[in-house]
């Protein structure tokens, strides 16, 4: 069953187009990655499956239906992003108090146990905390709620490194033990590659790939040697990327679309054969098509 299916979704701010006719299905119970550069429609995609913004053109279905001004679609989904406004009359232990009448699924005991775990004080209020510690009470919120649908829109933004680390664990553990629909909307891909099941990988509106993380590993490839060697190697390739090494040695990241004898000739050939983290393919895949940040520098010693 698909959770969410989009055809041809198409999002106009004014005369910017912030989702240009982007397709994909989400299946049940899968965390999924929605990956993307700033500006890609990100939070503009989470927005409408969340039924805060209606759609300009184009079809979207969450669980079998239309989410803008959704009761059903609402009553099962929640989504969490840094412009949450609680309210600052209560405190942080009577917002999670509140927060079990909104939600059917809610598990009061483990938000107990990660508001204690993060060292809250029961009596403060959200507007007193830092970012980082909103970010991580907003995250207990998510995980307790325990609903169908949970989205995350840049859930780390601002935390430190130990508490992102327990962060990914909490989440990992609480879906293996409550299998539900995950999305989650992030740029720190190298740190949650292990958590996700599927990639969605957009870009200017549009989806760029969607596989399984699995197979996304496997998606490209990395040669480094002689300059002549390897460019007879990416030759008539799809080159998503390539700098100098040294004085004759180049590096490029090729689509892996090479076979098992032909990979065999390339480590005869001398060329160190690498794989591609998932983080650095999806920056090569969403990068500026004019060049790198060196093609900046190039520009001006040409002048």
């Amino acid at each position: 069953m698909a959770v969410v299916e989009c055809n041809g979704l198409t999002k106009v701010f004014l005369n910017s187009k912030a989702l240009n006719g982007i397709s994909f299905k989400l299946e049940e119970n899968k965390i999924t990655g929605l990956i993307g550069r700033n500006g890609a429609g990100k939070t503009t995609l989470l927005k409408i499956i969340s039924g805060y913004f209606e759609e300009t053109s184009g079809e979207i279905n969450v669980f079998s239906e239309k989410p803008f001004n959704n009761l059903t679609v609402s009553a099962n989904l929640i989504f969490i992003h840094d412009e949450m406004n609680l309210p600052a009359s209560l405190s942080l232990k009577e917002i999670l108090d509140v927060a079990g009448s909104f939600y059917e699924n809610w598990d009061v005991e483990l938000a107990d146990r990660l508001f204690h775990h993060f060292s809250f004080n029961t009596k403060e209020t959200y507007t007193s905390l830092s970012k980082g510690m909103k970010c991580t009470f907003l995250a207990i919120i998510g995980l307790a709620a325990h609903c169908p649908l949970t989205i995350f829109d840049e859930p780390t933004s601002g935390m430190d490194a130990g508490i992102r680390k327990d962060f990914y664990r909490a989440l990992l553990k609480d879906y293996l033990a409550h299998p539900r629909n995950i999305i989650i909307s992030t740029h720190h891909l190298n740190e949650m590659e292990d958590l996700l099941e599927d990639i969605l990988l957009i870009k200017d509106g549009k989806e760029l790939l969607h596989l399984p993380a699995a197979d996304l590993k496997e998606w490209a490839i990395g040669f480094q040697g002689k300059d002549t060697v390897v460019k007879k190697w990416a030759d008539d390739r799809e080159v998503l990327y390539s700098k100098s090494v040294g004085l004759d040695s180049t590096y490029v990241v090729v689509k892996n679309d090479f076979s098992q004898a032909e990979l065999d000739q390339v480590f005869v050939d001398g060329v160190l054969v690498t794989p591609v983290s998932l983080n650095d393919l999806c920056i090569y895949l969403t990068g500026n098509p004019n060049g790198g940040i060196d093609y900046v520098f190039n520009q001006s010693k040409s002048c």
